[in-house]
């Protein structure tokens, strides 16, 4: 399905009307699933599209990303981001546009529809998403993320993770595992391939990462986009914080769920 226009020149434009079927399509699978409301959508954009997003990222050793070794070395060593849009600056249209339109009404009210969670606002400062990176012998502890951005006043409530990397080996690592609210097993693992798009809420049970230090050749890196996705108000009943919530995970002998 051609969920967008794909025009010769930018802007890169999402179709409101097949995003709206598509959700609708999804909505059971999407609340249903464990464990925690989530679905992954393969080939999501147009093969076109996705090549020419991939092309234009940018390359490990562009100026663009932070150091990571004067980040959290600890829980996310040798993950690449960019911390806030102000470091977008200088990298192509054609990715400042694909993130724009992420954060735009047609894809705004697909997530609406997909979730159930109403009146979401986007992050246009990209705190802690945008684009990541992560080089060979990295990882991402499993952790629940910060709900709380009190530089906007707003309440997180949706991830989406759009991925960019070819040819991807099991024997990379690199999966996206999610875990049950005790941490008692991962529940489900994806791989983190060309094309796909995992979408799940967020809240302080939804745990989540890739705790395995990745084993890819030295050229191979690990590419993602991550939009993160508020409310002004609060869910009900949910505990909010800036804080994320680190777990220790024995990845020799986690136990995964029947």
């Amino acid at each position: 399905m051609r969920l967008f226009d794909l025009y010769k020149s930018e802007p890169f434009v999402f179709q409101a009307a097949p995003l709206q079927s598509l959700a609708k399509q999804l909505i059971a699978k999407y609340r249903n699933a464990d464990p925690f409301p989530h679905i992954v959508i393969d080939d999501f954009m147009d093969t076109e599209a996705a090549e020419r997003l991939l092309k234009v990222f940018p390359e490990k050793n562009s100026p663009v990303w932070l150091d990571w070794r004067n980040r959290d070395v600890v829980h996310q060593p040798k993950k690449l981001g960019i911390g806030h849009a102000k470091r977008l600056t200088d990298v192509s249209p054609w990715l400042q546009n694909m993130l724009d339109a992420f954060n735009s009404y047609p894809f705004l009210s697909f997530l609406e529809q997909l979730t159930g969670i109403g009146k979401l606002l986007p992050d246009p400062y990209f705190h802690g998403g945008g684009i990541h990176q992560i080089l060979g012998g990295g990882k991402l502890d499993v952790h629940a993320d910060f709900n709380e951005l009190s530089e906007l006043d707003l309440y997180r409530r949706i991830n989406v993770l759009y991925y960019l990397n070819k040819n991807w080996k099991p024997e990379y690592q690199g999966n996206l595992e999610l875990w049950d609210a005790g941490m008692t097993a991962c529940q489900r693992e994806i791989a983190p391939i060309f094309n796909r798009m995992v979408i799940f809420n967020t809240d302080k049970s939804s745990f989540h990462g890739h705790p395995a230090p990745m084993n890819t050749p030295e050229h191979v890196t690990r590419k993602s986009l991550a939009l993160y996705y508020y409310t002004a108000k609060p869910a009900p009943d949910h505990r909010y914080d800036g804080i994320t919530d680190w777990q220790n995970v024995d990845v020799e002998i986690k136990r995964h769920a029947p």
